[in-house]
């Protein structure tokens, strides 16, 4: 890869659902390493963002280049082992597998043997507070511990570059402080995130870079002290005092 070039490089992003034009041309670059924020209102195509580069939807039209490698139409799986991974903002567990289980098949991606794939889901559920729940069947899990599994089953599958969306939607106060030390220990290993919360205190002190969304359309991209004053971020997303 260029070492100049864009981590992720989207450009004319569009997704349209029959006459709704859910993302409007969207240019966006993220660079290797650090965490990036995208934000915005209900409703501004955060979500759909994340699907179309994942692979979970085809865009209406627009490149999207991960690494050098033209991703924008292709399916989930080859997006996954080329690297970009995401967990969803309702937690999509496999309600009666074990905590093992789970992630192992994440695991699987990249280790094909099942028992190297177990011994490397296993090291990633010690890593996220999970071990002493190895044998717990997912749906009896707390939304926090629920969390950590979709967050734990992404990291099997050794991302490159991390969507994560609304990990923090649903979390106590302390929840929440154990889940930034996490991100921090993911950002350490030079995971790359790119990150949609609602939770301003939290993700402002995190971000690196901050991406704001308004009706499919970017409103502002720059750095988080800019996005807080800016006057076409706080009429669309932040809002005034």
């Amino acid at each position: 890869m260029n070492a100049a070039a864009p981590f992720l490089e989207v450009r004319g992003l569009s997704k349209r659902f029959g006459s709704l034009r859910a993302l409007d041309g969207i240019n966006l670059d993220v660079p290797h390493g650090g965490l990036t924020a995208l934000i915005g209102p209900n409703g501004a195509g955060k979500t759909t963002a994340f699907n179309c580069i994942s692979g979970a939807l085809r865009p209406s039209e627009g490149s999207i280049r991960f690494e050098g490698h033209e991703i924008a139409g292709a399916p989930y799986h080859r997006v996954a082992r080329l690297g970009v991974v995401r967990t969803y903002q309702v937690v999509q567990p496999f309600a009666e597998m074990t905590v093992l289980d789970a992630v192992t098949v994440g695991a699987l991606l990249h280790h094909p043997r099942v028992s190297e794939a177990r011994a490397f889901a296993g090291e990633t559920i010690e890593a996220l507070g999970l071990g002493s729940k190895r044998d717990t069947i997912a749906r009896s899990l707390t939304i926090a511990d629920k969390k950590r599994l979709e967050l734990a089953r992404a990291l099997a599958t050794e991302p490159q570059l991390l969507l994560l969306d609304e990990v923090m939607a649903g979390l106590t106060p302390t929840e929440c402080a154990a889940a930034v030390e996490l991100l921090r220990g993911l950002v350490a290993r030079e995971i790359t995130i790119v990150m949609v919360e609602h939770v301003m205190e939290v993700l402002m002190p995190l971000a690196d870079h901050v991406v704001v969304l308004a009706t499919g359309k970017i409103i502002f991209d720059g750095k988080p002290r800019d996005a807080v004053n800016d006057p076409a971020v706080i009429d669309a997303y932040l809002g005034r005092p």
